[in-house]
Formats: C-alpha cells, sequence, structure tokens
C-alpha cells in the first residue's frame, strides 16, 4: 500500500489520501465540476444526495485521494481494483496538473484500469486520450442513471 501523502510534479499543489472528513468537501468538489462539465444534467442530485453518495458508495468501495492547493480540496479521484469510478477537478484548477496527477496515483497500484464517461463530454474524452486511455466502446445510455450516452475507455501499462 502506498503513503497516503504524495510528491508530485505538480507545482504548488500536495495530494494526500482523503477521510470520512474530506466526504464534504468530495461531494462538492464531485458537484461543482459535475455541474460545469455536463450542464444538461445540472441540479439532478442534492447536495444531500452527493454527500449520502459518498458516504455510503465512494468511500466505502474506493480509495480516495485528493488534490489540494493551499489546504483547499479541488480534486479528487476514487479508484479500486482495475477501475477509476470517479474524478473531478474544480474548473477554476484546470490545465495545474491536478487531474494527471490524480489519474497517475490510480494507475500506480494497477496494470490496467478502466473507465466511464459520457459521450458528450468531450473536454475528458480527450484527457483520457492523452493520457493513454483508449476508447473500448460506446452505449447509448440506457444502462446508466442518467440514461446518457457513455464511452468505455481502457488503460494498460506498456
Amino acid at each position: 500500500m502506498m503513503s497516503s501523502v504524495l510528491t508530485t510534479e505538480a507545482p504548488g499543489l500536495a495530494f494526500r489520501r482523503l477521510e470520512r472528513d474530506d466526504m464534504d468537501d468530495a461531494a462538492r468538489v464531485h458537484r461543482a465540476s459535475f455541474d460545469r462539465a455536463l450542464p444538461w444534467l445540472a441540479g439532478r442530485y442534492t447536495p444531500e444526495q452527493d454527500r449520502w453518495f459518498y458516504r455510503e458508495r465512494v468511500f466505502t468501495t474506493c480509495e480516495v485521494w485528493g488534490a489540494f492547493d493551499h489546504g483547499a480540496l479541488i480534486g479528487l479521484v476514487a479508484f479500486r481494483r482495475y477501475w477509476i469510478d470517479q474524478l473531478y477537478v474544480l474548473p477554476e484548477a484546470h490545465k495545474r496538473g491536478a487531474g494527471s496527477a490524480l489519474t497517475e496515483i490510480a494507475k500506480r497500484d494497477f496494470d490496467r484500469l478502466q473507465l466511464w464517461t459520457f459521450q458528450r463530454n468531450l473536454p475528458a474524452r480527450r484527457f483520457y486520450a492523452a493520457r493513454g486511455f483508449a476508447l473500448v466502446s460506446t452505449t447509448d445510455g440506457s444502462r446508466n442513471e442518467e440514461k446518457e450516452p457513455d464511452a468505455l475507455y481502457f488503460w494498460t501499462r506498456a
């Protein structure tokens, strides 16, 4: 198991494993990032539902790491064996290396990873492709909660 604190190449940012006390901040980052990236789905969930999701699902099934700028959580990654379940960075913190560093944290323990993203989320799709994830398949969204067409990406260590 890796240390719960990490040094990276993202200048000015700190990274550490999140704890349950970080749950509200994680839910807030998720919602702000999700709503900005996917405005047609904004407002679908309440803050209470987001906190429940992080408390009952994310923190119980995933290892969760955060990116911090001057002590404030600006991004997170939640992963489990062979899957990245969540990756969010606040829009105002984009292009600073947080998303790349969080992706690398998830890659450290696995030889392969996969993840879902929505087809219409073109910035996310470009981000994953630039970090070695390949598009495997797309769906019509009928099997996800949002009923939004999605895309499955796969990464394997070279």
